[in-house]
């Protein structure tokens, strides 16, 4: 791959979501962000005047997280969060969609919620998680084909605080849905730059990442080591390893189960009834 360190940097949203996070924090985020040339900050709609402040005329982007982690408020509170974000500094959201509307099937609903966020962003990119730990492959792609229909310029993987994070077959099947045209981020679980080359190369073009300092700096020293390239077995990526059952919903978690059981891998397989 011709990829990087920069390029690197520059596809990673450096993150910090944590709702105890205190402002030294975030501060130390931004200067983290400044000094490797991270794409965005990551962060939660209180902290974002402050860093816009901080990385103002940087190139740095200040990405703010809309109707999170459950995506379950109504749709004007989703639209009053994202114009109040961008008046104060916000150049992208990552909104979650609304997850039980897309699993209704209330498809009409799951399009207008994210129309009206897309629209109260005005020139800022409007990101939407799908939170596919929730979701059926079927679900997912539905979910992608809603995003890009509505305006949205992202689809994401999830929240980091859902049943699982990324996974190289989930930004596979979205990629393969959305087409080459429109962004895929996956964020959750990347910590490391073998994590980060996965997702890449499944077809991520950003990345979300608390560990990003360690993922660019494990990049200088995979150049020097082929261990870091050696690919996982597909068993070991499969989304019903990853998953924490107890969040998962029933019928998704026997999905999944079902589709172990029939998985070529299934004897690397160590997901237990």
């Amino acid at each position: 791959m011709d990829l990087t360190v920069e390029k690197l940097a520059g596809m990673i949203d450096h993150t910090e979501l944590k709702p105890e996070a205190k402002r030294e924090k975030i501060k130390q985020l931004c200067e983290e962000a400044l000094t490797y040339k991270f794409a965005a900050v990551c962060i939660n709609a209180s902290h974002v005047q402050y860093a816009a402040e901080m990385l103002k005329d940087s190139g740095v982007k200040v990405a703010c997280v809309i109707g999170f982690p459950l995506g379950a408020t109504l749709s004007e509170a989703k639209a009053f969060e994202t114009r109040e974000v961008v008046r104060l500094g916000a150049h992208e959201v990552d909104m979650v969609m609304n997850i039980g509307a897309l699993r209704d099937k209330n498809y009409d609903l799951v399009r207008t919620d994210i129309e009206a966020v897309v629209a109260a962003a005005g020139d800022a990119h409007t990101k939407v998680i799908l939170e596919t730990g929730y979701l059926t492959d079927d679900e997912k792609k539905k979910a992608c084909l809603l995003a890009k229909e509505a305006g949205a310029h992202f689809v994401k993987t999830s929240t980091g605080f859902g049943p699982m994070g990324a996974t190289p077959y989930d930004v596979r099947l979205m990629r393969e849905t959305v087409g080459p045209d429109m962004g895929v981020k996956a964020a959750g679980g990347i910590r490391s730059f073998k994590d980060a080359l996965q997702m890449i190369e499944a077809g991520a073009d950003r990345l979300g990442c608390s560990s990003s300092v360690a993922v660019v700096e494990d990049f200088r020293w995979a150049q020097y080591s082929d261990v870091w390239m050696q690919r996982d077995k597909p068993c070991w990526t499969c989304p019903s390893r990853q998953a924490n059952l107890a969040k998962q919903p029933k019928e998704v978690y026997l999905y999944y189960k079902q589709r172990c059981l029939v998985c070529p891998d299934r004897n690397q397989n160590i997901f237990n009834d």
